[in-house]
């Protein structure tokens, strides 16, 4: 038998997972439940190996098919660099048709890693690696306690950049709330012009019912983003970054309301903000009525033209009034609750 984590990007769902280390070496994120309640470790490479060698035998039959791995969990390359190569070594030579070998690392972990090293990957058959930058406002960072600055994210993500490995930069919208909105756009924007990572895989916040910023929200130095708030929040976002190669991806991601805005920066900006005016440009009912359909039905994404049907508005409208009745707050507040679905849960009862 082998180990897996709980976790894994979108974009790995075909991948083979190699799992290294176990949880996630800072676990003090406020905005993320995956490994509350367990304690980080490191596998040794023995371990890891036994864990190839035990699935090559499982998928013996199917091993010329298996074209990508991801080397698990949250922060694989705190390992010792030697370590990391031997077991890339040893999986393409269990694996010889694997073509693509990706893994997280976190942002302090990529600033520590010289280029050499990074390029020794390279060679070694790491093509990708995905960090979760979330913000480049210092004070979104400090906020949610990431355990990063924007001037670690650069500094890790340009090493990335420079050693020829693909990058993916994780972005949340959203996760500043109202007060820091804007700041949060417009420094992200800043970071990512600076690092021109070949994706930005949008992730749009959504609060766990046991996370602490709970706290943060009934004391009022956490509020909310309303979907129009957080759309206008990634079109100034949007607006701001270069005409750059970079992938600016919604459409892996379901809690991103208009998964359709999706393309390369120096081909498809323009599209892309057109997209999302031709969201902003609903009526308020409008908007409400998308949200609900979509916050609903995530794994369908519907045109946004869809509710300008005026049978489907007037459908939709009589609960939106409905759950509007239920509190001050009462739609956004429904909206949220289905956007939390879609988290990971902690392993703990007690997140704190």
């Amino acid at each position: 038998m082998y180990e897996q984590g709980v976790i894994r990007p979108p974009s790995e769902a075909t991948s083979l997972l190699v799992r290294v280390t176990r949880n996630c070496p800072w676990n003090r994120c406020l905005i993320c439940p995956a490994y509350k309640g367990v304690k980080f470790s490191k596998r040794s490479v023995e371990e890891v190996e036994q864990d190839i060698d035990s699935m090559a035998e499982d998928y013996a039959a199917h091993i010329d098919i298996i074209k990508s791995a991801f080397l698990q969990d949250a922060d694989s390359l705190v390992i010792p660099i030697p370590e990391v190569l031997a077991i890339l070594r040893h999986l393409k030579v269990r694996f010889p048709g694997i073509e693509r070998i990706t893994t997280y690392a976190r942002a302090k972990t990529l600033k520590r890693i010289s280029v050499e090293s990074l390029k020794a990957l390279k060679d070694a058959g790491l093509n990708r690696i995905h960090t979760g930058m979330e913000s480049g406002s210092a004070k979104v960072l400090k906020m949610i306690q990431k355990g990063s600055s924007p001037e670690d994210i650069i500094a890790g993500g340009s090493r990335v950049m420079e050693s020829g490995i693909s990058l993916s930069e994780y972005i949340m919208p959203g996760v500043g709330g109202k007060a820091l909105s804007m700041e949060h756009a417009l420094e992200t924007a800043r970071v990512l012009n600076i690092i021109r990572p070949d994706f930005i895989r949008v992730r749009t916040f959504a609060m766990h019912p046991m996370s602490p910023m709970q706290r943060m929200v009934e004391d009022g130095t956490f509020i909310h983003m309303s979907d129009e708030e957080v759309i206008n929040e990634i079109r100034l976002l949007v607006e701001n970054l270069d005409k750059m190669h970079s992938h600016f991806c919604c459409g892996d991601f379901s809690l991103n309301l208009l998964m359709q805005v999706d393309g390369y920066l120096d081909s498809s900006k323009e599209e892309m903000l057109k997209e999302l005016d031709k969201y902003l440009s609903l009526t308020k009912e409008q908007k409400k009525a998308y949200s609900l359909l979509q916050r609903s039905y995530p794994v369908f994404q519907r045109p946004v033209e869809s509710v300008r049907d005026e049978k489907v508005l007037k459908e939709v409208s009589r609960e939106i009034k409905r759950l509007e009745k239920s509190g001050e707050d009462g739609f956004n507040e429904y909206i949220r609750h289905l956007m939390s679905f879609q988290l990971p849960q902690p392993q703990t009862a007690d997140w704190k």
